[in-house]
């Protein structure tokens, strides 16, 4: 289950998992975190099991119905479990966005969200000569029960 962590920005456990979807620079995790605790349109949202915070998802919920992924970490000993996955499905369940949107330079985690069901699209490089990809999920409508 995704618990609400703005109120948790900066300490040790959210710095440590938002220090692994940001690049390696302290300046970068400080501006990120700067972000999401000034921004109220920006929600940063943690799985915990047990007590314990495995992973964060950062995300934007835009006017066109969309939902914008702009992190999504797990502790390194807890990839590939399935917490990313789940994350992303809880997303999909709670804010029953129109779309999914992440863009990232990572071709694992390109391949993370093409396993998923995300078309994934070359934007071409960045100015430091790397491939950028965009990621969109289409969330089918359910019917609602009368």
């Amino acid at each position: 289950m995704l618990i609400d962590l703005k109120a948790l920005i900066g300490t040790a456990e959210v710095d440590e998992l938002l220090s692994y979807a940001v690049i390696d620079d302290p300046e970068a995790l400080q501006r990120t975190s700067a972000e999401y605790s000034g921004q109220t349109a920006l929600q940063l949202c943690g799985w915990e099991e047990d007590g314990l915070l495995l992973g964060l998802t950062g995300f934007e919920e835009t006017e066109d119905g969309s939902l914008d992924i702009r992190h999504i970490a797990v502790l390194p000993e807890n990839r590939g479990k399935g917490y990313a996955r789940g994350m992303i499905l809880e997303l999909v369940t709670t804010r029953q966005p129109r779309y999914l949107v992440a863009e990232t330079e990572d071709e694992i985690a390109a391949d993370f969200y093409r396993s998923l069901g995300f078309m994934v699209y070359s934007l071409g490089e960045n100015p430091a000569g790397i491939e950028m990809f965009r990621c969109v999920y289409e969330v089918e409508e359910t019917e609602d029960e009368d």
